[in-house]
C-alpha cells in the first residue's frame, strides 16, 4: 500500500477529530517504528503490529518511549532535531488538543472563542511548554539564536518528563482523535465550567488558559470551577466582590487589564474580610496574556492573599503578594483601579510585573470556586451570608444596594 493510500485510510479513520498536520506528525510516527529491529528507513506504509507499538508507547511509555515517538513525528530520519521543529511540533500538540476537544464537544461547558486562524493562546501555551526544554548542560532554551540548537533524544525524554502536559496531550490526541474504547478521565484536565446565572457566559479565559491554570491546582480541586463574581454579571462593585467570595473554600482570581493583559491568583484558603494576611504556600499568582507562567511561593514571607475593607489605617482592597502598597497584584476599593509591583520581583511569589503598567485600569474581573464549593448563600438553619459575615451587610447598605438577600431567608421560629 503505498503512502498516500495509507495517509487517506488514517485520515478517513479519523475524520475531521484532528488537524491535518497532527495526521501526518502520527502517520510518519508509526511509520518510522522497528518493533522488528530491522528496518533500514521508514516504511511505505502503516503495519498493525507498527501501530499497535506506537499506540502503547504514546499511551503506556515511559519517557524514553514516548520521546522517541516525538522524535519520530517530528523527522523522519534519524538523529538530533532543532529546537525550532520542537517548538513547531508543541504548538501543532496544542492546537490538536483544542482542535479535538472542540470537534468532540468535551469543553465542558467553556466556550471557545470563535475567530479565524489559530485558537487563541495556541502559541502562549505552546511557549510555555517549549520553555521546559532545557540545553544539555542545564541551560533553558531562551532567545532566538537557540532554535537552532540540536535537541537529542535525552533533551527530549528529559522535557517530557518535566512538562507532563506533553504526555497528557498526547494522550488525549490518540484518545479523543481514535476514540479508543480505553478509558481517559479528562475531569482534572478540563475541570467543568458552573455558572449559576441563566444567561450565556463567556468568561475572559479560554479553554487552554483554563487547563493551564488547572494544572497547578491541588488535585482535588481540578474537577470544577464554579462562578463567584464576574463584572460582566454582577457589575463593578468591591462591595458585590466582598458578599460573593468570602467563606466559599479555594478560589482563583483573574482580570483582565486595558492593555490586553491576563493574570490573577490562586487562593488556597477561603477568603476573609480582616485587616490581617491570610492564606498559606500553596498559593500562587499567574499570567496567561501575553506569556503564560505561575509564580510559586518564595518562603520570604507569609503575606499570601489579603482582603480589607473600612479601615482608615491601612489600604483597603484585595491584595495577594508583597506587602502594603506594594503588592504582586492589588485591587483597590476604588473598583477598576489596581497595581502590581515587582522590583524586580515580587517578595512572596518572586513573580514580575504582571499587568502591562504597573498601576493598572480594568473593566473585566471573575472569581471561580474551585474544587467542591462551600454553599453559605442560604444555609440550612436559615441564615443568609449577611448574618455569616456582617461586614458584608455594611458593605452592602454603603454601596446603596439594600439588604435585597433579607427577602430570601426562611422563616424563623423565634
Amino acid at each position: 500500500m503505498g503512502n498516500s493510500k495509507s495517509r487517506s485510510r488514517q485520515n478517513s479513520h479519523i475524520g475531521e477529530a484532528l488537524p491535518p498536520e497532527m495526521v501526518t506528525r502520527l502517520y510518519n510516527g508509526m511509520r518510522n517504528v522497528d518493533p522488528a529491529g530491522k528496518a533500514k528507513g521508514p516504511s511505505e506504509s502503516v503495519s498493525q503490529e507498527q501501530f499497535t507499538v506506537s499506540m502503547s508507547h504514546l499511551l503506556k511509555g515511559n519517557s524514553e518511549e514516548k520521546s522517541l515517538m516525538i522524535l519520530n513525528m517530528i523527522s523522519v530520519t534519524e538523529g538530533p532535531v532543532k529546537a525550532r521543529e520542537v517548538q513547531k511540533f508543541t504548538e501543532d500538540l496544542v492546537g490538536s488538543v483544542v482542535h479535538v476537544l472542540n470537534h468532540r464537544q468535551e469543553l465542558r461547558g467553556w466556550t471557545q472563542k470563535k475567530g479565524s486562524g489559530p485558537p487563541p493562546r495556541v502559541q502562549e501555551l505552546a511557549a510555555q511548554l517549549f520553555s521546559e526544554m532545557k540545553l544539555a548542560d542545564g541551560k533553558k532554551l531562551l532567545g532566538p539564536q537557540l532554535l537552532d540548537c540540536d535537541c537529542d533524544q535525552a533533551m527530549i525524554e528529559d522535557w517530557v518528563f518535566r512538562a507532563h502536559l506533553v504526555a497528557t496531550f498526547l494522550s488525549v490526541v490518540i484518545h479523543r482523535g481514535f476514540l479508543l474504547r480505553l478509558s481517559l478521565n479528562l475531569t482534572t484536565l478540563v475541570p467543568e465550567c458552573q455558572v449559576d446565572q441563566e444567561q450565556e457566559f463567556e468568561s475572559v479565559l479560554d479553554v487552554l488558559s483554563v487547563i493551564f491554570v488547572n494544572s497547578h491546582l491541588p488535585r482535588e480541586q481540578q474537577h470544577r470551577w464554579h462562578l463567584l463574581f464576574s463584572t460582566e454579571l454582577h457589575g463593578h462593585s468591591f462591595a458585590q466582590l466582598c458578599w460573593r467570595i468570602p467563606h466559599r473554600g479555594p478560589c482563583v482570581a483573574l482580570l483582565e487589564d486595558h492593555d490586553g493583559y491576563v493574570f490573577g491568583g490562586f487562593a488556597s484558603c477561603s477568603w476573609e474580610i480582616k485587616p490581617q494576611f491570610q492564606g498559606d504556600d500553596k498559593c500562587f499568582l499567574f499570567s496567561i496574556s501575553p506569556n503564560m507562567a505561575v509564580h510559586t511561593c518564595t518562603g520570604y514571607n507569609n503575606h499570601y492573599m489579603y482582603l480589607n475593607h473600612g479601615q482608615q489605617t491601612i489600604p483597603n482592597g484585595l491584595g495577594m503578594g508583597g506587602q502594603h502598597n506594594y503588592f504582586g497584584l492589588w485591587i483597590d476599593v476604588d473598583f477598576g483601579k489596581g497595581h502590581s509591583k515587582a522590583k524586580p520581583t515580587c517578595t512572596t511569589y518572586n513573580s514580575p510585573q504582571l499587568s502591562a503598567k504597573e498601576d493598572f485600569q480594568f473593566e473585566k474581573m471573575e472569581v471561580w470556586a474551585v474544587g467542591d464549593t462551600s454553599e453559605l448563600n442560604l444555609t440550612n438553619s436559615g441564615k443568609s451570608i449577611l448574618d455569616v459575615d456582617p461586614e458584608a451587610q455594611i458593605l452592602l447598605e454603603v454601596s446603596g444596594r439594600g439588604l435585597h438577600s433579607q427577602g430570601l431567608r426562611e422563616p424563623s421560629d423565634n
